[in-house]
C-alpha cells in the first residue's frame, strides 16, 4: 500500500506527458507511438531502471489493448465513408495479407537465411498494417475518402489474418489442406460473431433505459469486448469479430451516440498510450543495436517490395490510377500490431524469436519516422489532397442526439473554389446551414450576402439525414466553384 500512491503518480505523470506529445506528433506529422516508445525506454532499464521482461504477459495486455483500439476504430468509422471502398479494402486486408507473407518471407529466406517457416513467420508478423497509426495520421491528412476508407477497412480487418497465420507459423505444427478452410471458418465465424452483437447489441441499448448517460457508452463498449470474447472462445478471430461489431453500433442510432464515441476514443488513447508505453519497456537498446541490420533489411523489403507488390496485384480488379496505387503502397503504415504479434512466438519459445522481437521493434521505428513524416506530403504531389474536407467533430451536447443532428467543420484551404462564393450561392440542402464563420481568428453569424475567403472555417450544422448531400455539395463548389452543377460535378 506504500508503493500505491508513487505507481498512481509515475501512471498520471506518463499520461500526462503522453497526452501533450500527441500535439507534438500531430506537429511532426507522425504517429505518436515514437514518443510513447521513447516513454516506455526511459523508464524501462536503460533509464529509471524498470525492468520488465515478461514476454507472454506483454503478448496478454497487448492484445488487451488491441481490442479497445479496434473498438474505438469501428465505432468512429462512418459506414458511408468506407463503403465504396468495400471491395479494396476486404482484398486488401486478407488476399494483400497472403501476397505480402509469401514476398517477405521469400525475400527474408534468401537475405538473411532464414530457415523457411521462421521467414515466413517474420512474413506474417510484418503483414499487418496497424489501426492506431491509420486512424490517427490518416484522418487528418487530407486525402480522399476513397483511398482512406480503403486503408481504415485494411487496418481495421488486417490484423486477423495476420493474427491466425502468426499463430499457425508459431505452433510448429505441419500445414496441410485444411490450413485454408480453418482460416476461412475463423474469418467468417468471427464476421457473423460481429454483425450479430452489433445488431443486438445496437437493439438492447435504444430499448434500455439505463438510469444514467455514462453507462451507455460502458455497455457499448462492453459489447465490442464480448464479441471479441465469444469469437476466440468459438476458436473464430475475435480480433476481427471486435472490430465489425464496433463498426456496426457506431453506424446504428444508438442513444447519447456523440458521448460513446467521445468515450470510445479516450479509451481507445488511452490503450494506445498505455500499449506502446509498456513495448518501451520491454524493449532493450541493447538489443535493437545488435538487431539493426536485420531490422533494416525487413524494413526494405516490407516498404520496397511486399508491401507495393501485394497492394498491386490484389487490386488488379480495380485498375486503379498508379497515384492511388502509390499512395495506398506507401501508407501501409507499421506500429504496434506487429511487435505484439512478435511476441507470440517469443511467449512459445520458438528459435530465434527474439531476434525477430528486437528486429520489428527497429522496423517500427524506422518506418513510422520514414512514412509518417512523408505521407502528406507525398498526397499533395501525387495530387490526391482535397482542399475543403467536410470532417465530423465530436459533440458532447445530448440534444443533437435529440434531434438528430450533427456538426461539420470545414477549413477553406489554398486553392479551393469555395473562395469568393456568397453564402447563398452554396446552396446546401434543406437541412443544412453555416452557423458560425470563424476568419482571422474571430467568430461571427453569416449572412446571406457574407462572402467566403481562403482560411475561413466554417462550421456546419445539418440534419443525420441531409449530412451524406451536405458534404458532396460542398466537395462540389471546393472543386468547380458556385456553378458545380453545370459543370457535371457532383462532389462524390
Amino acid at each position: 500500500m506504500d508503493e500505491l500512491p508513487v505507481l498512481l503518480g509515475v501512471g498520471a505523470l506518463v499520461l500526462v506527458v503522453s497526452v501533450v506529445a500527441v500535439r507534438v506528433s500531430i506537429r511532426l506529422g507522425f504517429p505518436s507511438l515514437l514518443l510513447y516508445l521513447g516513454i516506455g525506454v526511459v523508464l524501462g532499464e536503460a533509464g529509471f531502471g524498470i525492468r520488465f521482461d515478461n514476454p507472454a504477459l506483454t503478448q496478454a495486455l497487448g492484445l488487451a489493448a488491441l481490442v479497445l483500439i479496434l473498438t474505438e476504430g469501428g465505432l468512429t468509422t462512418r459506414w458511408s465513408a468506407v463503403k465504396p471502398s468495400l471491395g479494396p479494402g476486404i482484398l486488401l486486408s486478407t488476399v494483400a495479407v497472403v501476397i505480402s507473407i509469401a514476398v517477405t518471407g521469400a525475400a527474408l529466406h534468401w537475405l538473411l537465411g532464414l530457415d523457411w517457416r521462421l521467414a515466413l513467420l517474420w512474413g506474417a508478423v510484418l503483414a499487418s498494417t496497424d489501426a492506431a497509426a491509420v486512424f490517427s495520421v490518416l484522418r487528418t491528412a487530407g486525402v480522399g475518402k476513397r483511398l482512406v476508407g480503403a486503408l481504415e477497412l485494411e487496418s481495421g480487418i488486417n490484423d486477423a489474418p495476420a493474427y491466425i497465420a502468426v499463430v499457425v507459423l508459431a505452433s510448429g505444427e505441419a500445414v496441410d489442406w485444411s490450413l485454408p478452410l480453418l482460416v476461412v471458418y475463423e474469418l467468417l465465424t468471427g464476421l457473423a460473431l460481429g454483425l450479430a452483437f452489433g445488431w443486438l447489441g445496437a437493439q438492447a441499448l435504444r430499448r434500455a433505459a439505463l438510469p444514467a448517460t455514462g453507462l451507455y457508452p460502458l455497455a457499448t463498449v462492453a459489447v465490442c469486448v464480448l464479441a471479441y470474447s465469444s469469437g476466440q472462445l468459438a476458436h473464430a478471430s475475435g480480433l476481427l469479430a471486435t472490430y465489425v461489431a464496433g463498426l456496426v453500433l457506431g453506424n446504428s442510432q444508438l442513444p447519447h451516440r456523440s458521448d460513446t464515441l467521445s468515450f470510445a476514443e479516450g479509451l481507445g488513447w488511452l490503450a494506445q498510450i498505455g500499449l506502446f508505453v509498456l513495448l518501451g519497456l520491454f524493449a532493450s537498446p541493447t538489443r535493437l543495436l545488435e538487431a539493426l541490420i536485420p531490422g533494416l533489411v525487413a524494413g526494405a523489403v516490407v516498404l520496397l517490395l511486399a508491401r507495393p507488390l501485394s497492394v498491386v496485384l490484389s487490386l488488379l480488379p480495380f485498375r486503379l490510377p498508379w497515384r492511388e496505387q502509390t499512395f495506398l503502397s506507401w501508407a501501409g503504415l507499421r506500429g504496434a500490431v506487429p511487435i505484439v504479434l512478435a511476441m507470440i512466438p517469443l511467449s512459445e519459445g520458438v528459435p530465434g524469436a527474439q531476434r525477430l522481437v528486437d528486429a520489428v521493434f527497429v522496423l517500427v521505428i524506422v518506418l513510422t519516422v520514414l512514412q509518417g513524416a512523408t505521407l502528406s506530403p507525398l498526397a499533395r504531389i501525387l495530387g490526391l489532397t482535397k482542399a475543403a474536407q467536410a470532417h465530423e467533430i465530436e459533440v458532447d451536447s445530448a440534444p443533437l442526439d435529440e434531434l438528430g443532428a450533427e456538426l461539420l467543420q470545414v477549413r477553406i484551404q489554398e486553392g479551393s473554389k469555395l473562395h469568393g462564393v456568397y453564402l447563398s450561392e452554396l446552396r446546401l440542402p434543406a437541412g443544412a446551414t453555416v452557423s458560425l464563420v470563424v476568419r482571422g481568428g474571430t467568430g461571427f453569424t453569416p449572412q446571406k450576402t457574407s462572402r467566403l475567403q481562403v482560411e475561413d472555417q466554417l462550421l456546419v450544422v445539418t440534419t443525420a439525414t441531409d449530412r451524406d448531400a451536405t458534404e458532396r455539395r460542398i466537395r462540389a463548389v471546393d472543386r468547380a466553384g458556385r456553378l458545380a452543377r453545370w459543370h457535371g460535378e457532383s462532389g462524390a
